[in-house]
């Protein structure tokens, strides 16, 4: 266990890239036609290629608010923003290398299809978190972590259920950064959440209200619902979201009993 934000953004700093170049160029892209592509998973790539380029959005979201010029928080953001970008770029070039068009504007066409409604909703929760300040950093380390287990999660679901040698390929270096990118909102999460009682239920309160699964609302619900239910469908799905993901957040400082993921994804996926 971390004993300070510090102590968790030094241990991330240390770590190594995934995506270096010599791994990309090390991908046998010119495979990727030899193996066929389930079609029920190409909306699900195209949906976590855009959300991954979105980071840049979400960046600019979180800089507007106290918890963005936390130092140590935005020394992490400064990296992971660049990370998952390159995220969104590999996912783009696998689809092509698949047969599915992408045009060479895809970042501005999907940042065009973002309706007005997120635009105003995010600038209105950002100056609203304003006045809580220091308080409200425990908060949206919370939901960082979850939409970061969540998205690695997914990663790992696609790869297994996809069954595409060179996908597998792709999203191992990519599972890889996620899983240096949850562990660093957790533990930061849980550093925050220990340093007040009033950080621990404003954070409960903030996310048990108004989580939403990654991606939506810069995304319409009915494409994260497709990806949900694909991803984590029935009885099986469930409990490897439970384990993997609502399990963890339970583990956090005043989110003992916290079962609100689970049950806004049970109706999605049919469990």
């Amino acid at each position: 266990m971390f004993e300070t934000d510090k102590d968790v953004l030094d241990w991330y700093e240390r770590q190594p890239r995934a995506l270096t170049k010599d791994f990309v160029a090390s991908i046998p892209w010119r495979e990727i036609s030899n193996h066929a592509l389930n079609a029920a998973f190409i909306p699900v790539l195209i949906y976590m290629r855009d959300v991954e380029y979105f980071t840049d959005i979400y960046y600019r979201e979180l800089m507007r608010t106290p918890t963005g010029k936390d130092p140590i928080i935005r020394k992490f953001m400064d990296r992971w923003s660049v990370e998952e970008n390159q995220h969104g770029e590999l996912l783009n070039r696998f689809l092509g290398e698949a047969g599915i068009p992408t045009s060479e504007k895809w970042q501005a066409e999907a940042r065009s299809k973002i309706r007005w409604r997120y635009t105003i909703g995010s600038f209105i929760a950002d100056h609203s978190a304003r006045p809580f300040g220091k308080y409200f950093h425990g908060a949206h380390m919370v939901w960082g972590a979850i939409n970061e287990l969540t998205t690695l999660q997914g990663y790992r679901r696609l790869s297994d259920l996809a069954r595409h040698p060179v996908l597998k390929i792709v999203l191992s270096a990519i599972i890889h950064e996620e899983s240096i990118h949850s562990s660093f909102y957790w533990n930061v999460a849980r550093v925050k959440l220990n340093q007040a009682k009033f950080s621990r239920d404003l954070a409960r309160i903030v996310v048990g209200r108004f989580w939403t699964p990654v991606g939506q609302g810069a995304k319409p619900a009915q494409e994260t619902n497709y990806v949900i239910s694909t991803l984590f469908n029935g009885p099986s799905g469930m409990e490897f979201f439970k384990r993997t993901v609502s399990n963890r957040i339970e583990r956090l400082p005043g989110f003992n009993g916290f079962t609100t993921l689970t049950e806004r994804l049970a109706p999605i996926v049919g469990s």
